[in-house]
């Protein structure tokens, strides 16, 4: 089944959209994506063939969670997701930690966020006794391991739970790393639209000292004025 999978994977590839997306995700050398390798296929058309293989065993996710191809971890991650949501208590603890053990497998920022919060961020919502995972997430030197303990946290504020995604955004105040800024500034602006008061009781005590694209993409849905005292310092 998994050679099917290949095969049908192949014939949808687009040599010109794999071009655009090897610049979109910085897959060049010495950037963040360096290595990864793009068959040019757009993510709804993914979906669409994910489903028809979601029957697919964990050894066979596992072997497209270890190609280099970058739409080949993507499906693998779509049919993740979907056992998960079908599984019973058992079956997803062991998604939740088959997703663990292949952490640096999901490297770049598309995978992870659209895995993160449907598998992690969901399992530690039920299982909250566990979330020290996700602060130990925040604190690795691996770029992807930082961004799950951050997107995780969606799954929490969706649930009106502000508390660790605040703590995780402070652990990673100091992050030097674009993809960090952009996506704590991100949480911020999640939790920001369920409860504003709470968003800005944080950056009042923050923004300061945030990196200017964080701000930027926490304050992004404020009105115009509001947006420039922050850039200003003026709050």
């Amino acid at each position: 089944m998994l050679s099917k999978l290949f095969s049908e994977l192949q014939s949808q590839a687009n040599p010109r959209q794999a071009e655009v997306l090897q610049s979109f995700f910085k897959a060049g050398k010495g950037q963040y994506g360096e290595g990864d390798i793009f068959l040019g296929i757009k993510v709804p058309v993914l979906r669409q063939i994910a489903k028809r293989y979601k029957e697919l065993e964990m050894k066979e996710i596992q072997e497209l969670l270890n190609n280099k191809i970058h739409e080949h971890r993507m499906i693998g991650l779509f049919i993740l997701i979907h056992k998960y949501n079908k599984a019973d208590t058992e079956e997803a603890k062991e998604i939740f930690y088959f997703y663990l053990n292949n952490t640096k497998k999901i490297n770049n920022w598309d995978l992870v966020d659209l895995s993160s919060p449907n598998v992690v961020g969901d399992f530690l919502l039920k299982n909250y006794d566990k979330k020290q995972i996700i602060y130990d997430l925040a604190q690795s030197k691996n770029l992807w391991e930082k961004r799950i303990a951050i997107l995780s946290t969606f799954a929490f504020i969706r649930g009106n739970k502000f508390d660790d995604a605040l703590a995780i955004s402070e652990i990673l105040l100091n992050d030097s790393h674009d993809l960090i800024h952009k996506a704590v500034g991100w949480m911020l602006r999640e939790i920001g639209k369920r409860n504003l008061e709470t968003e800005e009781e944080f950056l009042k005590e923050h923004y300061k000292d945030m990196p200017r694209t964080m701000l930027r993409y926490a304050i992004e849905k404020f009105d115009e004025e509001k947006r420039k005292r922050y850039l200003r310092g003026e709050i």
